[in-house]
Formats: structure tokens, C-alpha cells, sequence
């Protein structure tokens, strides 16, 4: 009789256990937690074009002394967020002057940080990045999805030496979709539409919990256009949300397309960001900016970033400059790739990643 009852209740115990297992829901792309870098593509500027800018503005000198080590070499390092800024080159040759790459005289967009000035890049043509990315995911197709922001880069540098930019307009967005579907099969692709699926809008897609599965969504990529409202406006069209979209857009978290925003500052930015993670926006900072924080070795931003909740957060300095003496860097706790969502996940989980394999 008794070990009828200590076997019942035994039984009563696993199943209480397997219930509760069962009650914690699955992991969707919102509830990870990842580091990524800022301006991924730049190489060093030219010492001699570097002592020019030195020369006439100091503060943009340091601001713009960065580089990163090649694609491959920050995925397989950890990063899980790329920046690529992309200028529009229907024809090819605008941005060749001063150069000898014949890259630059191709049709297609350029990744170029300030043509004419900072163009030191280690892929030149978008097309050239994606394939780099699509190659490396191939080989690691269990990776967390990885957010490739981009900046459409409209910036007039002429009065400064450089080359005025053309503008992004409709057509030069929709030309910017059409080359990354080209590269991108669309299995590999986490677009808003994914996201929206039978809600009226982005936005009540996200407020309700309709982000993909994690485990379904390994090996993929999410693009987001990190520009400012008149830019978005116009990649966005009449739409109701992003139908039809590649890019998720930087927006307010009242707009029928909320999904993604961009808050680049940690700590001013820290209940914003916690709110809107809670809420579940997916939400890109930065850990540093324009070499202020590794230059002083202040790690009080980075660790707020950390700490804050945004799914990625973006660095300079995925290793540590040589140069500086503080060795500033920025690494997720306890080295992992990918984590828990410290704001939606605050019990945490191990390593989501592993390099991707």
C-alpha cells in the first residue's frame, strides 16, 4: 500500500514537472540577446588622408580611427549584427573618382562609409558583402538570425573633398530590395511579412508575441533600414505596414510599422529600451560610439547595453585597438554567442549559438 502511494505520487510529481516544462514557452528571435558591430566593412583610412583630417578637424579624426577585421572574421568571432551603409550606383562610376578599383565603375550599390574621404572598404560592392555573409551561414546553418542593418547613405561631401552621394528615392530602394532577393534566397530571409502574417498591421503582429520561432529561423537574416523618419517614409510608401518589404524600418512605437528601433544611447535611452523589449520591439544600441568610450576606457555604457535588454547590441570593438591602453572591448557575459534576453528571458539559458553549427 505504501509504495502504491509513493509510486502515485511520484507520478504526480513527474507530470506536475513535465506540465511546467511544457507552460514555458518557446524561444522566438525577440527573446535573444547578441553583439554586433557598427560600420562592419571599414578598413583604416590612408595615413596620408587620415593626417588631412587630423589636420583640419581632430575630434572627426578620432572619430572616424576604426577598422574592423574582415566579415568572416566577426561572424566567426560572435557577432550576430552587421552594419553595411550602401550608396545607390545604378550606372557605376560615381564613386570612382580618385580610386583605381574597378569595383566602383560597376553597376550596383557601393559600401562606402564617406565617398572620396573614408572608402576604405573590405567589400566594395553589396553584392560582394552579402555573398561573403550567405557563404559563411552556409557552413554554420544553425547560427542565431543575424541583423543586417543598413545605413542609405545620402550625404552631400563634395564641400569637404569627398563625393556628393545620390539620393535614395523610391526607385532606389526598390533596387535595393531587388539586389538583396537576388543574393538572398528567400528561405534565408525573415522579412515583415513573416512577421504580420493575418494581423492588420506590423505593429499589433509584434505587440502580439508573432515573432518566428527561434528554432525555426536559425541560418536566416533580418534586414533593418536605420534612417530617420523622412528616409523610412519614403521607403515605405502608402503601405499600411512594410508588405512586400525586405527591411524592417526604425520608427516610433506607435506606427503600424513598429517592429525594429534603433536607440543608440544605453544609458539615456535605458527605460525606453527595457519598455519597448518588454513590449516586443526589437531594439538595436550601441555599446560605443566615434571611439569615445575604448579612448577612456569607459565601460559604463557597454554594460548598461548589456544589461538593458536590446536584442543587439553594437560595438567598435569586438576586439580590443592595440593602440589604447584600456583595452576596451565588447563580449557578451561568460563568452557565449547568443543568450537569453536578459529583459524577456531574465532566467537566462546557455549558449543559443556555439558558433553556429
Amino acid at each position: 500500500m505504501k509504495r502504491s502511494i509513493v509510486a502515485g505520487l511520484s507520478l504526480g510529481l513527474l507530470t506536475q514537472t513535465a506540465v511546467a516544462r511544457d507552460t514555458v514557452p518557446p524561444l522566438r528571435i525577440n527573446d535573444v540577446a547578441v553583439i554586433g558591430t557598427h560600420n562592419s566593412y571599414k578598413q583604416p583610412m590612408p595615413a596620408a588622408t587620415m593626417a588631412k583630417v587630423r589636420a583640419a578637424d581632430p575630434a572627426m579624426a578620432n572619430a572616424l580611427d576604426y577598422s574592423h577585421r574582415s566579415l568572416t572574421e566577426q561572424l566567426d568571432a560572435g557577432a550576430r549584427q552587421l552594419e553595411i551603409d550602401v550608396n545607390y550606383d545604378p550606372q557605376g562610376g560615381h564613386y570612382a573618382r580618385g580610386s583605381n578599383d574597378p569595383k566602383l565603375k560597376r553597376p550596383g550599390f557601393k559600401v562606402l562609409h564617406i565617398p572620396g574621404i573614408d572608402n576604405a572598404s573590405s567589400c566594395v560592392l553589396l553584392t560582394e558583402c552579402l555573398t561573403i555573409i550567405r557563404d559563411w551561414s552556409a557552413k554554420h546553418p544553425r547560427h542565431v538570425p543575424i541583423l543586417l542593418m543598413f545605413n542609405a547613405k545620402d550625404e552631400q561631401n563634395a564641400a569637404r573633398g569627398g563625393i556628393d552621394a545620390l539620393p535614395f528615392d523610391e526607385a532606389a530602394y526598390d533596387a535595393l530590395d531587388a539586389e538583396i532577393r537576388s543574393m538572398m534566397a528567400p528561405g534565408k530571409l525573415i522579412v515583415p511579412d513573416d512577421v504580420q502574417g493575418r494581423y492588420p498591421t506590423l505593429r499589433a503582429a509584434v505587440l502580439a508575441d508573432n515573432w518566428p520561432l527561434l528554432e525555426r529561423s536559425r541560418g536566416k537574416f533580418l534586414f533593418a533600414l536605420d534612417e530617420p523618419p523622412a528616409k523610412v517614409a519614403v521607403y515605405r510608401g502608402k503601405r499600411r505596414s512594410l508588405e512586400g518589404r525586405v527591411f524592417f524600418i526604425n520608427t516610433d512605437e506607435a506606427s503600424p510599422a513598429a517592429a525594429y528601433l534603433t536607440l543608440n544611447d544605453p544609458v539615456r535611452d535605458a527605460d525606453r529600451i527595457r519598455r519597448d523589449v518588454a513590449a516586443g520591439f526589437i531594439v538595436r544600441t550601441r555599446a560605443d560610439a566615434n571611439t569615445r568610450e575604448a579612448r577612456a576606457n569607459d565601460t559604463v555604457p557597454r554594460d548598461t547595453a548589456l544589461a538593458g535588454g536590446a536584442q543587439f547590441v553594437s560595438t567598435d570593438y569586438l576586439w580590443p585597438d592595440p593602440r589604447l591602453a584600456g583595452r576596451y572591448h565588447v563580449a557578451l557575459p561568460g563568452g557565449v554567442v547568443a543568450r537569453c534576453n536578459p529583459v524577456r528571458r531574465p532566467k537566462g539559458c546557455g549558449d543559443l549559438d556555439k558558433g553556429g553549427k
